[in-house]
């Protein structure tokens, strides 16, 4: 029978770089994904540079645009540009970006096998194409839908939100200049914003809110694409997905085994984007095994995560239920400089900011609270 340290179920940004950081710690690793790569994965492509910092290696090669200008609009009405000195996010294609972190963690020493079956016996055995497999720790990184999580009791009292997106040519879209921009369209639809993302040869175009509103998706981006001029029919790779997002119920690790990423629910509310808490919950991970301490894992987790998926929660409801005051807010001056320094990483979450930017932000808490 085979044996290794930690076996690490799914290979997106949690799980490879979970993988990634064991295998430098000298742990035997075992890195599985059902899907064979390359494989691509419904997702905005987008990497703020707060997410980028946590990366233990440079993403160069599978960078396909730097965003400094964002432009937001309220439900197709006021519209906000904002340009930053600095490069907001780095984008490219989960497709590029998943292969490239699984490459690093195969060159750390992880073992890699895709396209294989694998069944949750418990936290110490698993099978891999029938084969068993003991393991001295399991990390359920395998996404929304995944089998870890529910295998072994954790997860749950997550709330899934529901997303709808395709690709489209440059060449189909109005005239201007696309590149390098993030274009949201914020309150389209309950519980969301519709999105137009910058890659290299086309734009990732798509829609997410509440879970309740995946009947009437396909309208929301269908309403988007008329607004820009664009055939819903021209877009391509048309995928839906869920966006899960944790309570404080939620159930991050027991035993031997936790869980990472999508898999344990850490999303952003507010925005949908959850590369930056996958490569933290990774990390986390990592040095919770690392340190012998698994269940210190759970509470790592709420100490640096919390405060801004708390923040992510207030400020989503206070959007739904009051639009035109938080986006009233938004425009100021102020509250751009703490939401680039969000996204920046040089403050960890909204109640970090300081001067007038706190009190913008504490004035959407205030919104939030009473939404």
């Amino acid at each position: 029978m085979e044996k290794f340290d930690v076996a690490v179920v799914g290979a997106g940004p949690a799980g490879s770089t979970t993988a990634y950081r064991l295998a430098r710690a000298h742990a035997r690793v075992l890195l599985i994904d059902k899907s064979g790569f390359p494989r691509d994965k419904p997702c905005g492509g987008g990497l703020t540079m707060r997410a980028v910092h946590q990366l233990p290696f440079s993403i160069e090669p599978v960078v396909e645009d730097r965003v400094t200008r964002v432009r937001c609009r309220l439900k197709y009405g006021r519209v906000m540009n904002r340009e930053s000195e600095h490069v907001l996010c780095l984008m490219t294609q989960r497709r590029r970006l998943d292969e490239f972190l699984v490459e690093q963690a195969v060159e750390a020493g992880a073992v890699f096998r895709d396209g294989v079956r694998v069944e949750i016996e418990s936290d110490r055995r698993i099978r891999v194409d029938g084969r068993p497999v003991e393991v001295g720790g399991l990390v359920g990184a395998d996404g929304a839908n995944g089998i870890t999580a529910k295998t072994l009791g954790l997860g749950g009292d997550i709330v899934n939100g529901v997303a709808l997106e395709g690709n489209l040519p440059y060449e189909r879209l109005p005239h201007g200049e696309w590149r390098g921009m993030l274009v949201l369209e914020l309150a389209a639809l309950p519980g969301g914003y519709g999105w137009i993302f910058p890659k290299g040869d086309h734009v990732n175009v798509g829609v997410g809110g509440w879970g309740t509103e995946g009947p009437r998706l396909r309208a929301h981006l269908r309403s988007l694409c008329d607004h820009y001029g664009v055939d819903l029919d021209e877009l391509t790779n048309l995928r839906g997905h869920r966006l899960p997002m944790r309570r404080p119920g939620t159930k991050l690790a027991n035993g031997r085994a936790l869980v990472v990423g999508d898999a344990a629910g850490v999303l952003d509310p507010v925005s949908g984007d959850g590369i930056y808490e996958a490569l933290v919950s990774g990390k986390l991970a990592a040095e919770q095994i690392i340190a012998g301490d698994i269940p210190g894992y759970e509470r790592a987790v709420h100490e640096r995560l919390d405060p801004l998926s708390s923040a992510g929660w207030g400020a989503k409801k206070a959007l739904d239920r009051f639009p035109r005051a938080v986006f009233a807010i938004m425009r100021l001056p102020v509250t751009w400089r703490v939401l680039e320094k969000l996204i920046l990483g040089e403050v960890a979450h909204p109640g970090e900011a300081k001067g007038a930017g706190l009190t913008a932000m504490k004035a959407i808490k205030t919104l939030a609270r009473a939404a």
